[in-house]
């Protein structure tokens, strides 16, 4: 994929490009900024602000010295808090559902990593990575968590391990690279299969709670007047107001027609002790990991680190699609947010979170929409999750099916239904879309994308001429190399449909 290619290597240039030291960057930004009553729109504005950045690598960068807040920062805030409280409860919950613990465990869990996520975020994203997409939730690992369990495995010993692994693919700059070689075609089927499913998986989910309160015509009536509601959105080009308008719109009409709605999670404090969390007659109650924890859940983590690649991808693409030219310097940066993930995962399992972490899609996806860069809404996503731990009472606003559902489809999914559909107009890109789908039906979207970037780079399928420019590396030995480890892994812990798992005790 050239641009992705071009955009890494500006990305690379970057520390070199604004290394004249702070003074430079400070006045070099606060100088081009102008109010936005000079400008023609509002879009207009937003795009100037982000081609008049200049973020720093590992050094300060400051609210209203670096960057800004604006009104449209609050949108990918709400949304990451709803997706950070939906998607931690449902690990928790895996997790409790098969140690046995009771739902207490879970709430003053996803209390706890709250928090915990919420000082990485302003450390990292909002003051010394600033091209670093927040850490989020590795949704694809949570129907992986009973065998995880069920093999001995401690959540312990799988954090550490996804941190160090993600820590070594970040420092050897693996993430971009893969990057680098996934085509267009590729990226754009990913994200084409990535949007349908999540869609209809989130349609699917309201109904079934619909019908579980016997008012099955909720479910209707909300989707359908979300549905009109975007178009007009899209219409009057405010798409990036798609979900607290639709939030508010789902949640009222499904009150409005009879759904229960209580308020029941109070303010409170969760235990801050590690100690506690790793006791062995509380929090987990599994005590300390032993060195055969380690050994059992090395084939999850090594899968689980070959995952980020097209998670991490799909968003950094999306981002480019949505954001106007001369913008390399904010775009997210797929090694740093390893970094960060990485360094989030192992100090979020030493003290005791439930979360295992990627990049976090429920946040850049509407900020890419809204046209605003990373760290403003980053400060704003940790500041609103601060509210909701201590608070409690918007955990329970954000898990309710009407409000949850209609964020996630109008937030993300299709988002990246047209972010696909966008990548995937010219060329031969539709060959490589449609095998991505196929085979990330088959098995998942990992399988999906390491197989077809190996398909794509052999020049089997998509452009020839692109594949016969890459060199013998580029062309088969990575791709082949990936794909192989990650089927291998995959294999060994029985995820390939129909063959059972080659190592019995994983599966």
């Amino acid at each position: 994929m050239g641009n992705t290619s071009e955009a890494s290597h500006e990305k690379k240039d970057d520390p070199q490009q604004h290394g004249d030291g702070l003074s430079n960057d400070e006045v070099s930004y606060q100088q081009k900024h102008k109010p936005s009553s000079e400008f023609n729109s509002r879009e207009e504005y937003l795009e100037h602000e982000l081609q008049i950045m200049a973020p720093k690598r590992w050094r300060p960068n400051l609210p209203f010295r670096d960057y800004r807040f604006e009104f449209e920062d609050t949108i990918p805030a709400m949304a990451a808090t709803i997706g950070k409280v939906v998607m931690v409860g449902a690990i928790a919950a895996t997790f409790a559902a098969s140690l046995g613990l009771d739902k207490g465990f879970i709430l003053e869990n996803v209390r706890y990593e709250l928090l915990i996520v919420s000082f990485f975020i302003i450390l990292f994203s909002g003051f010394i990575l600033p091209s670093a997409n927040l850490a989020g939730t590795h949704g694809p690992l949570i129907p992986l968590i009973p065998i995880v369990v069920a093999a001995g495995g401690h959540p312990m010993a799988l954090g550490l391990l996804i941190g160090a692994l993600g820590l070594i693919l970040a420092i050897s700059k693996g993430g971009s690279m893969l990057a680098n070689l996934t085509s267009k075609g590729v990226c754009g089927g990913l994200l084409l299969y990535l949007g349908f499913v999540g869609t209809i998986s989130q349609v699917d989910k309201l109904f079934t709670w619909a019908n579980d309160i016997g008012m099955a015509h909720i479910a209707f009536v909300v989707i359908f007047c979300t549905i009109i509601l975007y178009a007009l959105l899209e219409h009057w080009g405010k798409r990036w107001l798609a979900v607290p308008l639709s939030c508010l719109l789902g949640g009222t009409l499904a009150f409005a027609m009879g759904a229960p709605f209580e308020f029941q999670t109070g303010p409170g404090l969760p235990n801050m002790n590690p100690m506690y969390w790793w006791g062995e007659n509380t929090g987990w109650m599994l005590g300390l990991p032993t060195l055969e924890s380690f050994v059992v859940v090395l084939p999850f983590a090594i899968l689980a680190v070959a995952m980020w690649s097209p998670d991490f991808l799909g968003h950094q693409v999306f981002q480019k699609i949505n954001y106007p030219e001369r913008t390399e310097k904010v775009q997210m940066n797929i090694d740093d947010t390893m970094t960060s993930a990485s360094i989030r995962q192992t100090f979020g399992s030493l003290l005791g979170g439930a979360n295992f972490t990627s990049s976090w899609g429920t946040y850049i996806v509407p900020a890419a929409i809204a046209k605003r860069p990373i760290p403003a809404g980053a400060l704003l996503t940790a500041l609103f999750c601060i509210i909701a731990a201590l608070w409690g009472y918007p955990m329970d606003l954000a898990i309710w099916q009407p409000v949850l559902c209609v964020a996630l489809v109008v937030g993300v999914f299709i988002p990246l239904l047209e972010a696909g559909m966008e990548m995937t107009r010219e060329g031969k890109t539709t060959q490589s879309a449609a095998i991505v789908v196929f085979s990330s039906a088959l098995v998942n979207p990992a399988f999906g994308w390491a197989l077809t970037m190996l398909l794509d780079n052999l020049g089997l399928v998509g452009c020839k001429e692109r594949s016969s420019k890459l060199s013998k590396m580029s062309r088969w030995v990575i791709p082949s190399i990936m794909f192989v480890v990650l089927t291998g892994v995959m294999a060994s812990v029985g995820m390939l449909p129909g063959i059972p798992a080659l190592i019995p005790n994983l599966g």
